[in-house]
């Protein structure tokens, strides 16, 4: 008997399942209302395009240009990385001490003239390395004058310095010696540019 009563209760149970799926579903099948229900919205119509005020253009009548007087162009002077600055002739001074000198050299300008006290223009340069021997500084001038960079060698105090420049503003000779800096992989620095005496 209790094969029987086990055999009824799952034809018990399967029917209960059979009633409740019957329950849940038939009712969504049978029903389409819901889904033909029509939403009415009540709206504001679309408001109108604005009218803009005319606005009337009077005509404007530009003078032309006065030529006062005529200036030739100046043409400029072509220049090749292998010569030297020349310098303009400046009155003499006194002598002045090489560490007062190489001080001097790294001090900003004082005038704001752009011109400093022996009249010259204001400029820099890009001091990269200092060497003993002048055949190095020569052949890294060489290299940087094939780069097209304007290199020259200073000797002072037995040291032969290489340079680049000089440059007008201040601002351009940082950006060269940043960029000498990474090409090179040299710890350059900017110094006041001074011609060469004598």
């Amino acid at each position: 008997m209790a094969v029987l009563d086990k055999g009824l209760k799952q034809r018990i149970v399967g029917a209960l399942v059979l009633v409740a799926l019957a329950v849940i579903f038939l009712p969504m099948l049978f029903s389409r209302e819901d889904e033909l229900r029509q939403v009415e919205v009540d709206a504001p119509a679309m408001p109108e395009k604005p009218v803009l005020p005319e606005v009337a253009l009077e005509p404007v009548t530009v003078p032309e240009p006065v030529a006062e007087e005529e200036v030739p162009p100046v043409e400029p002077v072509p220049q090749t990385p292998s010569e030297p600055i020349a310098a303009a002739p400046t009155p003499v001074a006194p002598a002045v001490p090489p560490a007062q000198a190489q001080a001097a050299a790294s001090e900003p300008p004082a005038a704001s003239s752009g011109l400093d006290a022996s009249s010259l223009p204001v400029s820099w340069s890009v001091q990269l390395a200092s060497l003993s021997s002048r055949s190095g500084a020569e052949k890294l001038q060489q290299t940087l004058r094939s780069k097209g960079y304007n290199a020259y060698v200073r000797s002072f105090e037995g040291m032969n310095r290489v340079f680049v420049g000089p440059v007008i503003e201040r601002a351009e000779a940082d950006r060269l010696r940043d960029v000498l800096n990474r090409q090179h992989k040299l710890n350059g620095f900017v110094v006041r540019f001074q011609p060469e005496k004598g």
